[in-house]
C-alpha cells in the first residue's frame, strides 16, 4: 500500500516563540501558509519559564504562540521535552535543577523525576486543549543519550495523567543505536535528517513497520559556532532532499522555517571530543539557521525552492500572500556618550571554588580572588575546569586572558606571596551528548599540585539590565582618546529612530561582550566571528529616543555603536 494513501500528510515547519518576539507571530505565521505548510512545530524551554526553582514565568506565551497559528489556519505540534536540545542553553534544562542532580539527567532518578513532574503541572495547561494540538512529543532524541526505558515511559504516563489526549510521539536519529534506545512501545517514532530519506525510512520501518513515514526534523539549513566558519546549504540542495521525503509518501517537519536568534545568553554549545580532541564550541546569538524564513522573518531563495516543492504536496493549494515586511533601519555610527563601571555582588568566602550552580547563578561574571602564600619561586599557574572564558588578575596587574582548552588551562608562573583574581564569564552551555549538564565557573586554582584555598567570591547577573551610575564621556575621548585600555565596563549610546524598524547592531571597536536595545538583551558578539552583526528585531525599538547598553569585557577601542540595514553573519 501507498503510505500517503493511509493518513494526511504533514507538512510542518519548526519557529521557536523564546527566539523571536510575540509581535513577529502573526507575520511568522502567515509566511508559514505562504510557504505551503499546514503546521507549525515548536519546542518548549524550561530554562525559559523556571529559571529559578519554583519561579515561574512567561508562560502565557505558549498559549499566545499556539493561538496565532490557529488564527492563521495552522495545526500545532508540541515538543515539551523536558529535554530539547535546539542549540539551546543546557538542552532547555535550568542550571539549577542539572547541578544538583549531575549524572541522573534525563533518567527516571526519583529527584530529575520529582522535578519534571512540577514542571509539566506548570505547562501542559498551556496547551492540552488547544484547538490547534495535533502531535505532542515525549522527550527528543533520546536514543542519542541514554536507554532509560522507564524514563521515556513515566514521562509518556505523565502527559496522559495530565490530560494529553493527541497522539505522542518519539524522534530519533535513523541508526539501530537511536530507535532501539529512544523509542516507547505503543507511541508513534519519528526520525532526523537532513537528506538520505529513502534509507532513513527504511531504517524506521525495519523498527516500525506499522509506524507512517515521518522527518520530524528535516535539517535544511544549519547553526553556526563562534571561531568557526559560516555554514550554509543551497537552496537546490535542500529542495531536492524535500522531494525525497515528499515522493516517499512522508510527513515532514522543516527544521527549521525561521530560527530567530538566541536571545540574552539562551544561545547552547557543543563538546567535540574523541581522539584526542577536547574542545568547546559555544554557538553564535543568530539562529538563522540558513531557513527559509531569515532572522527578520524575510523569504529567501531556499523559501521560493521548498515552496515550490511543498505547494505540490499540499492539499490547500490556495495561494497565501506573504506579509509585508517592515522597514530596515538606515545605516549610521552613533557615538557613546556615557560609561558605567561594573558592580559585583558580593559573596563572601570558600575554601574552595563554588561552581556558578552552587551559587544559585546562571549566566553571567563571577570573580574568583585567592592568595597564593609565599615566600615561593614562581610556579605555573593551573586553572582547573575553566567554564568558559577568564580575565586572569596578578596583585591587580591584568596578566591573561584564557579560554577554556580540555579541563587544564596552564599559564605562566607566579611567585608568592600574591593576590589572584580569576574572573569567569560563562557562554552556552552543552546542549547535546554526554557533557549535557556540565556546570560552569572554576573547579579552582593550582601549584606544583597544590590546591590554593580560600576564596573570596562575587558575580555580576546577566542579561539583566540593571540602573547603571553613568558618567558622561568627554568630548576628547569620543573624538578617540581611550577611556580605560581594560574592561569589563559598560557603555551607552542613544540612537534616534523615525519609527520602529528592523536592524542590525555592530559593535567595530569591541572585542567580545552584551549588547541590550533598550530593554532586550540581543545576545552576545566577540570580534572572532564569524557573526559580525547582532540582530535588533523592530519591536524592541520605538520611535525617537532608543538606548543601546554595551557591556565591553575586554576593551572598547572605537567609542561608536554601528547601525546597519543588512546582517553580516560571515
Amino acid at each position: 500500500m501507498d503510505p500517503s494513501s493511509r493518513a494526511p500528510r504533514v507538512l510542518a515547519g519548526a519557529i521557536h516563540y523564546f527566539r523571536s518576539l510575540p509581535e513577529q507571530w502573526p507575520d511568522l505565521m502567515r509566511s508559514m501558509r505562504a510557504m505551503g505548510l499546514d503546521t507549525v512545530e515548536t519546542y518548549l524551554a524550561w530554562n525559559v519559564h523556571e529559571p529559578r526553582e519554583g519561579q515561574w514565568q512567561r508562560l502565557d506565551e505558549i498559549t499566545r504562540f499556539l493561538d496565532c497559528a490557529h488564527a492563521e489556519g495552522l495545526r500545532t505540534i508540541v515538543r515539551p521535552g523536558p529535554y530539547i536540545c535546539a542549540e539551546w542553553d543546557n538542552g532547555g534544562l535550568p542550571s539549577w535543577l542539572t547541578g544538583r542532580v549531575g549524572k541522573h539527567v534525563r533518567t527516571s532518578h526519583p529527584e530529575f523525576m520529582d522535578a519534571v513532574g512540577r514542571y509539566l503541572d506548570a505547562v501542559v495547561p498551556t496547551f492540552v486543549d488547544h484547538p490547534s494540538l495535533l502531535m505532542v512529543q515525549v522527550e527528543n532524541e533520546y536514543g542519542s543519550f541514554g536507554t532509560d526505558a522507564a524514563y521515556l515511559a513515566a514521562l509518556a504516563r505523565g502527559l496522559e495523567d495530565r490530560g494529553v489526549t493527541v497522539p505522542l510521539f518519539t524522534s530519533d536519529g535513523w541508526t539501530d543505536v537511536c530507535l532501539s534506545g529512544g523509542t516507547v512501545p505503543g507511541l508513534r517514532a519519528t526520525v532526523n535528517f537532513g537528506s538520505e530519506a529513502p534509507a532513513a525510512f527504511a531504517a524506521l520501518a525495519r523498527h516500525r513497520p506499522d509506524d507512517l513515514p515521518f522527518c520530524m526534523e528535516f535539517w535544511n539549513g544549519w547553526f553556526d559556532h563562534w571561531g568557526q566558519p559560516r555554514v550554509t546549504r543551497p537552496a537546490e540542495d535542500a529542495a531536492s532532499a524535500l522531494a525525497e521525503i515528499i515522493d516517499a509518501g512522508g510527513s515532514v517537519n522543516i527544521y527549521m522555517a525561521h530560527g530567530g536568534t538566541n536571545f540574552g545568553t539562551g544561545a547552547g554549545a557543543n563538546h567535540v571530543g574523541g581522539g584526542g580532541v577536547n574542545e568547546y564550541r559555544p554557538t553564535v546569538t543568530s539562529y538563522d539557521y540558513d531557513a527559509p524564513l531569515d532572522e527578520r522573518g524575510a523569504p529567501t531563495p531556499k523559501f521560493r525552492a521548498l515552496r515550490e516543492v511543498l505547494t505540490g504536496a499540499a492539499d490547500d493549494t490556495d495561494a497565501v500572500e506573504l506579509p509585508l515586511l517592515h522597514p530596515l533601519m538606515n545605516d549610521a555610527i552613533v557615538g557613546v556618550t556615557h560609561v558605567a563601571d561594573v558592580e559585583f555582588e558580593e559573596h563572601g568566602r570558600y575554601a574552595v571554588a563554588p561552581t556558578f550552580e552552587e551559587l544559585g547563578f546562571d549566566h553571567g561574571l563571577v570573580r574568583y580572588e585567592v592568595a597564593i602564600p609565599g615566600p615561593r619561586a614562581p610556579l605555573p599557574l593551573e586553572l582547573i575546569e575553566l567554564r568558559d572564558r577568564a580575565q586572569v588578575r596578578v596583585d591587580d596587574a591584568l596578566v591573561a586572558v584564557v579560554e577554556r582548552d580540555g579541563d587544564i588551562s596552564v599559564l605562566p608562573p607566579v611567585g608568592g606571596p600574591a593576590r589572584v583574581s580569576v574572573m569567569v564569564e560563562s557562554m552556552g552551555r552543552v546542549n547535546y551528548g554526554p557533557r549535557l549538564g556540565e556546570t560552569k565557573g572554576l573547579r579552582g586554582l593550582r601549584q606544583d599540585n597544590q590546591w590554593l584555598n580560600g576564596y573570596s567570591v562575587s558575580s555580576h547577573a546577566l542579561p539583566e539590565l540593571r540602573e547603571l551610575p553613568w558618567t558622561e564621556i568627554s568630548a576628547d575621548a569620543i573624538a578617540g582618546a581611550e577611556v580605560s585600555p581594560i574592561g569589563p565596563r559598560y557603555y551607552r549610546a542613544d540612537v534616534e529612530l523615525p519609527e520602529q524598524a528592523d536592524g542590525y547592531l555592530e559593535i567595530p571597536g569591541g572585542s567580545k561582550g552584551y549588547v541590550w536595545f533598550n530593554e532586550l538583551c540581543l545576545g552576545r558578539y566577540w570580534n572572532r566571528g564569524p557573526q559580525q552583526r547582532l540582530y535588533v528585531p523592530w519591536p524592541a525599538t520605538r520611535p525617537g529616543r532608543n538606548v543601546v547598553t554595551v557591556l565591553e569585557l575586554d576593551a572598547l577601542t572605537d567609542l561608536c555603536v554601528v547601525l546597519r540595514g543588512a546582517p553580516d553573519l560571515g
